[in-house]
């Protein structure tokens, strides 16, 4: 048994507290890991203070110094020089009795990020190669929000080398992670993947980590450690800062001892003088061997479901079923609108389609105009959700009032850039892509939020997602459609189609899927119109044939629409041969258009039918 270990076996240990938070403090403008490199002394003189303050244990300046975040700040390149120095700098302050944990921070956030679980494990050994062979008594991989990446490398790193593992996972709730697993469930997973301490850090401050820790058993082939925050984030005159409770934390600190925690030290907003308050309290306690643990009372949600109406996956999976774009106003008159939603309404369109300000252009609020709707007609709201707008919070308040208003068909998209609108100047947000918000929709399906805490009733979104054949290779497009499939999406609703030969070439491409597609069909209004749509719209190319026929019926909009109509009509025929759904795409608010069509779907369907019967 390690040296580290074996002191732990019998005493209570005290950790340092926050580098970064001290750095930043007296003005830092880069990332505090880089000052290993051009302030040396300054690093060695922050982790002298700690252990003056009575820290058992320091870690290295390393949490951040991974290649995808030193990549904001140019530093990628310097991974290894930066680990090497924060070791040499350490040892420099700690001398023969002072452990010495080698720090390696989580990637995954409550956002997750594009970077694959193999570049994550391949990153992260980089580091711990770095550290080990610097000579650290331990390693300490902190602040790990997903139990997936942490897992994956306390393995890989068990693999490699026989040194104590410090693993400690971050919860924004007090009793599950942001999966929904119980933190005690998580921990013994730590164990069982070759931990030998576990533990919390970071998000909470000391009481929210004593009540949790009041839930968790103590382990039989480990022991548990806690990092809490200082306090709850506050801000002060546009700076962000933690409350000052050093003599409160250190009070705490000794609750948390009773607890089982062995191994204790400060997570963000900590300070040398938090580390003295823990000192004092915890330096005659010796560990508990015994612990009343109070069970968690887990939050079922309701399995009740208000809307009882066949979901329109289920629609499309027994009959073939329409569904109608029709985009809200750009302005408030909206008389036209509505008259159109009724319009369709009366015609049994099976759902009404609402984009989510597409094109990045400012429209009405389709939350608002679907309540409407759900309000006063019978038609079905399908309400388009973009990722471009909302934030992770706004995201999580937008579904919840989607369900608290009884609408629960979703399509999730990622949005088109807002430079391509008519606001160029406006922000991005996509904090997650289409794929990422589905996941949070099916959480809510489960009656869990980000948090992992129980929403108390479960939410029913049935999530469609898009898909675009217009590309050079399908089968690539059809590669990208299964990942969604895997993200938890239930139908698809596809790009406009404008010929017969590509219908029959996405049933091909797609029939091995179990999913519904609704296969789009929009009317081309006008000669310029299909000009457009050939020359400036990415994927979307007419026939020479088709141009030539808008074109000789250019000057005659009667006969425009006519012809427009057959070769609608005669690409839906195609549709309802390998396909039940049917999406139309309402040009120009022209809802007459989408009528007609509509009419004529269900006049070749009912015929069929009627034979079949």
């Amino acid at each position: 048994m390690s040296r580290l270990l074996n002191t732990l076996k019998h005493n209570v240990l005290v950790a340092d507290g926050a580098i970064g938070t001290i750095l930043y403090s007296e003005g830092l403008d880069t990332c505090p890991e880089a000052y290993n490199l051009t302030h040396p002394e300054k690093v060695e003189q922050i982790h002298r203070s700690y252990i003056q303050a009575g820290a058992d244990i320091i870690q290295t300046n390393t949490y951040g110094a991974n290649f995808e975040k030193l990549k904001a700040f140019g530093l990628e390149h310097k991974v290894k020089a930066i680990h090497e120095a924060a070791v040499s700098i350490a040892q420099r302050a700690a001398g023969e009795d002072t452990f010495i944990l080698g720090t390696v921070g989580g990637f995954r956030g409550v956002k997750q990020g594009d970077l694959s679980l193999s570049a994550i494990q391949y990153h992260t050994e980089i580091q711990v190669d770095t550290l080990i062979q610097g000579g650290v008594d331990g390693l300490l991989f902190e602040t790990y929000y997903d139990l997936e990446e942490l897992l994956t490398v306390i393995r890989t790193t068990r693999q490699k080398y026989d040194v104590p593992i410090i693993a400690q996972l971050t919860a924004s709730n007090t009793n599950y992670l942001i999966d929904g697993t119980v933190i005690n469930e998580a921990l013994e997973q730590v164990i069982q993947a070759g931990a030998n301490v576990v533990g919390l850090n970071c998000h909470h401050g000391p009481h929210h980590m004593k009540n949790t820790f009041s839930h968790i058993e103590l382990p039989e082939h480990a022991y548990l450690s806690c990092y809490p925050n200082a306090s709850l984030l506050d801000i002060e005159n546009d700076t962000f800062k933690y409350s000052n409770n050093a003599s409160y934390f250190g009070k705490v600190a000794e609750q948390l001892i009773h607890e089982g925690v062995r191994l204790i030290g400060g997570c963000c907003g900590t300070t040398p003088e938090h580390i003295q308050h823990i000192k004092s309290s915890v330096k005659n306690l010796k560990p508990v061997s015994h612990k009343k643990v109070i069970p968690i009372h887990k939050k079922h949600a309701s399995t009740e479901h208000h809307d009882l109406k066949l979901s329109l996956k289920e629609r499309v999976q027994r009959q073939p079923t329409i569904i109608v774009e029709l985009d809200t106003p750009k302005h408030l008159d909206t008389q036209r609108f509505f008259k159109n939603i009724e319009a369709l309404d009366k015609a049994n369109v099976d759902a009404v389609t609402l984009a989510d300000n597409s094109l990045a252009t400012v429209r009405i609020s389709n939350v608002a105009a679907a309540s409407l709707i759900k309000q006063n007609y019978s038609i079905e709201p399908l309400v388009h959700i973009t990722c471009r707008d909302r934030n992770l919070i706004g995201l999580q308040s937008h579904l919840l009032g989607l369900s608290l208003l009884g609408i629960n068909e979703i399509l999730a998209i990622t949005g088109d850039p807002s430079k391509v609108g008519h606001l160029p100047g406006a922000t991005n947000v996509y904090d997650v892509n289409s794929k990422g918000l589905t996941e949070l929709a099916l959480r809510f399906n489960e009656g869990i939020n980000t948090d992992g805490d129980a929403l108390k009733k479960r939410t029913n979104f049935n999530i469609a997602g898009g898909f675009d054949p217009h590309v050079r290779n399908i089968d690539a497009a059809v590669r990208k459609l299964e990942t969604k499939i895997e993200s938890g999406m239930h139908y698809f609703i596809t790009q406009p189609v404008f010929t017969k030969e590509k219908i029959i070439e996405i049933y091909q491409a797609t029939q091995h899927l179990n999913v519904p597609i609704f296969i789009g069909v929009m009317p081309i209004t006008s000669y310029n119109n299909a000009l457009f749509l050939h020359n400036e719209v990415p994927g979307i190319k007419m026939t020479d044939d088709i141009l030539d026929r808008f074109k000789a019926v250019a000057n005659d909009k009667e006969a425009t629409y006519d012809l427009s109509i057959a070769i609608c009509k005669s690409l839906i025929d195609t549709i309802h041969e390998y396909f039940n759904g049917l999406y139309l795409i309402t040009p120009f608010e022209r809802v007459d258009y989408s009528l007609e069509l509509a009419a004529y779907s269900k006049s070749i369907t009912s015929t069929k039918q009627e034979a079949i019967l």
